[in-house]
């Protein structure tokens, strides 16, 4: 069965050898350029995505609006994405052992912040990656509470419901 990634775990791309993306650093965080008039009365957070080149040669990675959804809530609603604060990956060229990083800024209503999902399609060249996706939250609620306990129960929650999902689906 499929299981997600939780948001700071790395993912390797088996069909594109050495390459490696991680979805990481999901935080409240104000954008820097100000805030889009559409996002009002919504709450704004950032995540980075990384990508690692750990192969022999170079890769051209592409990883632009429309290749990263993200979605808040239980019911998977979609977030309000600042394109004009966030930096995406267009075109740059990864060195072996090197990293390029997009920074994605979303907004989406508070109460729906603890559950985030982040799906990633990147591309390589002229080559498409399977979609990834990074599930996680952000912890407004329970003030300054350990990362490590957060990311453990998020998982397991995430686990559960798709243990649940595999049982109904197979009755």
């Amino acid at each position: 069965m499929y299981e997600p990634n939780v948001v700071g775990d790395w993912q390797e791309y088996d069909e594109h050898a050495g390459l490696r993306v991680r979805v990481h650093r999901l935080e409240a965080a104000e954008p820097p350029r100000g805030r889009d008039d559409a996002a009002e009365g919504l709450t704004y957070f950032c995540v980075r995505v990384t990508v690692e080149n750990r192969g022999e040669k170079q890769a051209t990675i592409h990883l632009e609006d429309g290749q990263i959804d993200v979605r808040v809530g239980p019911e998977g609603e979609s977030a309000f994405i600042d394109w004009r604060n966030s930096q995406f990956i267009e075109g740059f060229d990864v060195y072996p052992l090197r990293r390029a990083t997009a920074v994605l800024y979303a907004a989406g209503p508070e109460a729906s912040l603890s559950l985030v999902d982040v799906q990633i399609q990147l591309r390589m060249d002229d080559d498409w990656a399977d979609r990834r996706l990074w599930a996680g939250g952000i912890g407004l609620h329970e003030g300054a509470a350990h990362a490590g306990v957060c990311r453990e129960g998020l998982a397991h929650q995430v686990s559960n419901f798709l243990r649940d999902q595999a049982e109904e689906g197979s009755a």
